[in-house]
């Protein structure tokens, strides 16, 4: 039987390269973004648009959408990087950090907790710059500080979620060559989902709440 996979943020980057593997696959693709790209749109994948999941009007839409479909994978990309520096902490972009990379991903779960059954999974794409025992330049601390509250939701989900099979990868996918970093990464982002796709196939109870980088090293927290 073909999977279901849901991506939120599919629209361009990671996410983008998430939905061009799992359609070539055979997988049911729901990719939601806020805004479409001619590249999603050709894939003839289930687009879902005007989701911002940091918004209550993007989770509802999110969920009227995808009401009675039974996710196998529920693959949560979705995410911000802004920059702040000592002396410059511009707390209006550490707040807009945490409620897309951090709650967010948390509330797109819980929002879809009834799609999920015995067996499923969720990937959770965080960094491993939210690793504070990695942490060796300091600065950007919105995001640090964002996927460190990520990656501890995740671990709490891991927990929650394993009485119900429901296992938990969380994922530092490397540096991509995403419009993020304005493309100065040192792997694409087909390489990068690629390794995810693969670790995301292989994830187990066992390793849910593992955090990981895309090619397979557990990293600290």
């Amino acid at each position: 039987m073909n999977k279901t996979v849901v991506i939120t943020g599919a629209n361009r980057g990671i996410g983008l390269a998430f939905a061009t593997l799992y359609q070539k696959q055979g997988a049911q693709v729901y990719a939601l973004c806020r805004n479409n790209s001619a590249e999603l749109d050709a894939l003839q994948v289930q687009v879902i648009t005007g989701v911002d999941v940091a918004t209550e009007q993007g989770l509802d839409k999110m969920v009227a959408a995808l009401k009675g479909v039974n996710i196998d994978i529920l693959l949560c990309n979705a995410g911000i990087l802004r920059d702040e520096s000592l002396g410059d902490l511009n707390c209006t972009t550490i707040r807009e950090q945490f409620e897309v990379n951090a709650l967010a991903p948390l509330r797109v779960a819980d929002a879809l907790l009834a799609n999920l059954s015995s067996g499923s999974k969720i990937a959770m794409i965080t960094s491993r710059m939210g690793s504070i025992a990695d942490n060796g330049s300091g600065g950007r601390y919105g995001y640090r500080m964002s996927k460190a509250a990520l990656n501890a939701a995740a671990m709490s989900l891991a927990k929650d979620l394993a009485g119900n099979n429901i296992a938990v990868g969380i994922y530092h996918p490397g540096y991509v060559q995403t419009e993020m970093v304005n493309h100065g990464g040192d792997i694409s982002a087909n390489e990068s989902a690629s390794r995810l796709v693969a670790l995301i196939d292989g994830l187990t109870l066992a390793e849910s709440g593992v955090f990981k980088h895309s090619n397979g090293q557990v990293l600290p927290w």
